[in-house]
């Protein structure tokens, strides 16, 4: 009788490293800049001029491409976020030279506009891997991701009343 071969796709360390977003700079530079482009037109949406927000989001297009050439050289490993809120968080510390001005810059970008979508397609973003792992729990899982969502939610709601 043969066993039942998991079909989860299996990876090596080195091809996952190698997927790694400051392993492939030019792709991710150029991803990165479509996306920023649409969250730059999402934030139209609190009403403020196109123009206004553009100097923000360049910003955050630089913040984000140098902590990953940070990263990309770094002796040691550390996520990708980390070092791009690493960066972020030193550009906008009172000592930083010019940290007024970004900040200034930043406050421009709704970031509440410029997520949405970025969290929408983060969600819907699903690959063949996933689909896998959903075929083989089942339909347990449906119902844990409710009561997960629907707890989220309630807990929110209360601590938004009590605080707010």
């Amino acid at each position: 009788m043969k066993t039942h071969e998991s079909t989860v796709d299996q990876f090596d360390a080195e091809a996952l490293k190698e997927l790694r977003p400051e392993n492939q700079l030019g792709k991710t530079a150029l991803v990165l800049a479509a996306v920023c482009v649409a969250a730059w037109f999402s934030n139209i949406v609190n009403g403020s001029p196109l123009l206004d927000a553009l100097p923000g989001m360049l910003i955050l297009y630089a913040m984000v491409i140098i902590g990953l050439v940070v990263g990309r050289f770094c002796p040691f490993y550390l996520p990708s976020v980390a070092w791009v809120s690493l960066i972020s968080i030193i550009a906008t510390l009172p000592f930083f030279p010019g940290n007024g001005w970004i900040i200034a810059r930043l406050a421009e970008v709704d970031f509440l506009a410029v997520v949405t979508p970025v969290l929408a397609y983060a969600g819907l973003a699903l690959t063949g891997r996933e689909f896998a792992m959903f075929k083989q729990t089942g339909w347990k899982l449906v119902i844990v991701a409710l009561l997960v969502f629907t707890g989220t939610f309630i807990g929110s709601a209360v601590v938004a009343h009590v605080m707010l």
